[in-house]
C-alpha cells in the first residue's frame, strides 16, 4: 500500500491541512535549474534530482547515490545514500542557465532531451503529463512511469523520466490525479488509477508518433497492481513491475507482520498472538478507519509490556498502533482513498498474455517478497510469459541498506544490475546471464 516514509509524509500534509496550514506543502516544488542527466567522457552518466528542502540527489545507473546539499561556497557536497554520512563527492555547477557541471573532479554536460508537456483529460480530471524522448528521429521503445501510493508530483520526483531517455528509451510520466498539477481527487482506487494509466500511454504514443516502437508500463509498489490491470484492459508491449505485490493489500500488510515476527526470531506463540493484531488492524481497516479500535486496544493492553509487541510494524498496523483513533478516523480515509483491500491480482495475471519483468527485493519489509515470487514462479512454470528477478539483501525500492545501532534501516544505494535489467528488456535485448546479484527466473524459449 505505502512504505513507511510514504505514510509518514501522507498523514503529515493531511494534518496540515486539517489545521488549513496545507495549501503550502501540497504545492509541489519547481524542478531546481540543475536538474538533469550530465555526459562524462570517460566515466558514467550521473542525474541530478531534486530532494526537498532545498537538496538535490544524484544517482547513476549502477545503482550508486548520494544526497547534495549547497555548502557557503556555492559548491554542493554528498553523503553517501539516506545514511547521512559524507562520500567525499563534490559537485559544482556553473549559474542557473548553464548545461555543465563538475562531479567528483570529472567534467560533464547535461544531456540534451525532446521534451513535451501535455495535459489530457480522463473522465473528471485533467492529467499534466511529460514526454521525454532521446534526440533523434529514430524509432525507440516508450515507457509509461505508474504511479506508486505517493501523492507528490512524479514530474518532478522520478529520475527514470531522464534515467531511461539518456539510455535511449523514451519515458512518458504524469502527475496522478490529484497530486502535482494534475485535477481530480487523489484515490487508490486500481481501476480508475488503470484507466488513467490507459490514458497515459494512448498521449504518449500520440505525442511520440512515428518514432514509438515497442510501448509499455513501469509500474512500482503499488503500481504493480495498476499496470498489469491496464495492460489487460488494453494490452501493451510489456510491463515492467519493480517492487509489487501478487497479493491483496490485505495480505500485505499481514505478510509484513509475519515477517517481523520471523526476522526477530520470535516463534510459532509470537505468531498466534501477532496474527490477533493483524486480524484487529485488518478490521479497522475494513471499516474505512471508523470502527474497531477497541479491539486492538484490548489486545495492546493484554501483549503491550511483552517484548516482541514493539518489534510489530506490518505495513499499515503500525500506523494504527501510533496515532489516536481521533486521528485515524479523519485521516485514514483519505490515506487509503477507495483502495481495494481484498484485491485479488492472481485473476489478471493469469489471464494476462503481455510478457511482464517482475524485479524484487528479498529483504523487502514493506511489501514482503517471498509468497509473490511464488506465484510468480508457479505461473512461469506453467507457461506465462513471466520473468522475474530477486534482488538479495535488498528492501522496498530494491534499495540496499545497512542497519544503525537502533535497528533501523539505513539505505544506501540501489542494487547494482537493477538499471539495466530494466533497460535491456524495455529495449527488447536478450537478457544477460546475470544482472548483479540477482536470481533471475526467465521465460523458457519457445
Amino acid at each position: 500500500m505505502c512504505t513507511k516514509r510514504c505514510l509518514k509524509l501522507l498523514m503529515l500534509g493531511i494534518l496540515l491541512s486539517t489545521l488549513n496550514l496545507g495549501a503550502a506543502a501540497a504545492d509541489a516544488p519547481k524542478p531546481d535549474c540543475h536538474v538533469g542527466t550530465y555526459r562524462f567522457a570517460n566515466s558514467p552518466d550521473v542525474d541530478i534530482g531534486n530532494s526537498g528542502d532545498d537538496k538535490l540527489r544524484w544517482r547513476r545507473q549502477d545503482g550508486t547515490t548520494g544526497q547534495l546539499t549547497r555548502s557557503s561556497d556555492g559548491s554542493w557536497t554528498s553523503t553517501r545514500g539516506w545514511t547521512g554520512k559524507p562520500d567525499g563527492i563534490r559537485v559544482v555547477f556553473p549559474p542557473c542557465g548553464g548545461d555543465g557541471i563538475r562531479f567528483d573532479g570529472k567534467q560533464g554536460t547535461r544531456i540534451a532531451f525532446d521534451v513535451t508537456e501535455t495535459e489530457f483529460a480522463v473522465e473528471d480530471a485533467k492529467l499534466a503529463g511529460r514526454l521525454v524522448m532521446p534526440k533523434g528521429t529514430g524509432r525507440v521503445p516508450v515507457v509509461v512511469l505508474i504511479h506508486g501510493s505517493e501523492n507528490d508530483s512524479a514530474r518532478d520526483s522520478y529520475p527514470l523520466q531522464r534515467q531511461f531517455p539518456s539510455a535511449g528509451i523514451g519515458a512518458f510520466v504524469y502527475d496522478k490525479r490529484g497530486t502535482g498539477a494534475s485535477t481530480g481527487i487523489y484515490t487508490q482506487d486500481y481501476l480508475l488509477l488503470a484507466n488513467d494509466a490507459i490514458a497515459a500511454m494512448r498521449e504518449a504514443k500520440r505525442l511520440a508518433g512515428l518514432r514509438a516502437g515497442r510501448v509499455g508500463y513501469h509500474g512500482g509498489s503499488q503500481g504493480g497492481w495498476v499496470a498489469p490491470l491496464a495492460a489487460q484492459i488494453e494490452p501493451v508491449d510489456f510491463v515492467v513491475v519493480a517492487f509489487g505485490l501478487a497479493i491483496s493489500p490485505l495480505q500485505e500488510d499481514r505478510s509484513a507482520i509475519a515477517l517481523d515476527v520471523t526476522r526477530h526470531g520470535y516463534g510459532a506463540d509470537v505468531m498466534g498472538k501477532a496474527m490477533q493484531i493483524a486480524d484487529a488492524a485488518a478490521a479497522i481497516l475494513i471499516s474505512n478507519f471508523q470502527d474497531g479500535y477497541d479491539q486492538l486496544e484490548a489486545l495492546r493492553q493484554r501483549y503491550g509490556t511483552e517484548p516482541w509487541f514493539h518489534d510489530i510494524h506490518g505495513d499499515v498496523t503500525w500506523l494504527l498502533l501510533e496515532k489516536s483513533p481521533q486521528e485515524l478516523r479523519v485521516a485514514g480515509p483519505k490515506l487509503f482513498a477507495a483502495v481495494p483491500l481484498h484485491y485479488d491480482p492472481m485473476p489478471v495475471l493469469r489471464n494476462l498474455t503481455v510478457p511482464q519483468l517482475w524485479i524484487l527485493g528479498e529483504d523487502d519489509v514493506d511489501a514482503p517478497s517471498a509468497e509473490t515470487a511464488r506465484r510468480l514462479r508457479v505461473l512461469n512454470a506453467a507457461g506465462h510469459p513471466i520473468s522475474v528477478a530477486m534482488f538479495p539483501r535488498a528492501e522496498h525500492g530494491i534499495y540496499e541498506y545497512e542497519t544503525a545501532a537502533n535497528g533501523e534501516r539505513l539505505s544506501t544505494r540501489q542494487s547494482d544490475g537493477y538499471f539495466n535489467l530494466m533497460r535491456d528488456y524495455i529495449l527488447g535485448r536478450t537478457l544477460e546471464p546475470q544482472y548483479g546479484t540477482a536470481i533471475l527466473t526467465r521465460v523458457a524459449a519457445p
